[in-house]
């Protein structure tokens, strides 16, 4: 394993590009080569929710799922609302997975085809199906916790945060878990922020921190003390809002750790980089698991 991690971490760190923005192919060279979760497993791929082709979604399960509904967690990507494909995941489903939760990767429309809010309106179409069919994949509807990286964690803070996107429906989301979060952005300095939100006739409406309040879940917010792409400032930012509000919010930070760094120490061989893994399993058992 030692040589493993000799041979991946470069790869990683130069297949994922620098900034927000990753290159598809060389992440999925990446999602290839790192060694899975054995105890997880893929149950579903390409399934619709909707019907532009990057409406679709794949679904991970624990292999001995206990005989009970389990709990859920989607799971959204980044790649600055411009990039990305649930393809390069399995990694992340997996880990997941391996924890005893039902796992949903959809992907969702990008910049140029939508701009705001056309991605979190997918996100919102995803989390409706999760709702009326997890069941029948051994999830509990009523019990989940949205989870992303960078653009991704933007989408699932919206999710949980704005009422507009779903409606009855967010009472469903116990938990937000955020990696390297961008919810407090404005003004828009970067090509991929004004594409994105630049169009829109009232920024605020576009920051997650514009709707923190006291009907929030309680969110996590995973940020790397090296991140120059999204910076910390945004969980700080968002957690004392949700605070101020009465809703539990824990900013963790690691040192030494930068944006994509955050995201790859969930793959099995580069854990040691950061407990982003456990850090995050430990909060969303507190969340959707209160009574153990």
């Amino acid at each position: 394993m030692g040589a493993m991690k000799f041979i991946l971490a470069p790869i990683a760190l130069a297949a994922l590009a620098a900034g927000i923005a990753f290159s598809v192919d060389r992440l999925r060279t990446f999602n290839a080569l790192v060694p899975k979760d054995g105890n997880s497993a893929q149950i579903a791929t390409g399934i619709a929710y909707g019907t532009n082709e990057r409406q679709m979604l794949d679904i991970y399960a624990p292999v001995e799922a206990p005989d009970v509904a389990l709990p859920v967690i989607v799971w959204f990507y980044g790649g600055s609302w411009n990039s990305g494909t649930r393809h390069g995941y399995d990694f992340a489903g997996r880990a997941l997975a391996a924890q005893n939760y039902i796992v949903v990767v959809p992907d969702y429309r990008l910049v140029p085809e939508v701009r705001f809010p056309g991605f979190v309106e997918d996100g919102a179409e995803a989390m409706r199906w999760v709702r009326a069919n997890i069941a029948e994949r051994g999830g509990d509807p009523d019990n989940i916790v949205v989870m992303g990286h960078s653009a991704g964690a933007h989408l699932a803070a919206m999710l949980a945060a704005d009422p507009q996107w779903l409606g009855e429906d967010r009472a469903a989301i116990k938990g937000l878990i955020g990696l390297a979060g961008p919810y407090d952005f404005l003004p828009l300095d970067t090509s991929s922020t004004i594409e994105a939100f630049g169009q829109w006739p009232q920024l605020e409406e576009t920051q997650p921190i514009t709707y923190a309040d006291a009907s929030s879940p309680p969110a996590l917010l995973l940020t790397g003390a090296e991140d120059t792409t999204v910076k910390p400032r945004n969980s700080v930012s968002l957690a004392a809002h949700l605070t101020e509000a009465g809703v539990d919010a824990e900013v963790t930070q690691y040192e030494g750790v930068d944006h994509i760094d955050i995201l790859i120490a969930m793959a099995r061989p580069l854990r040691g980089r950061a407990p982003v893994l456990e850090d995050a399993i430990a909060f969303a058992d507190e969340v959707t698991r209160p009574e153990s």
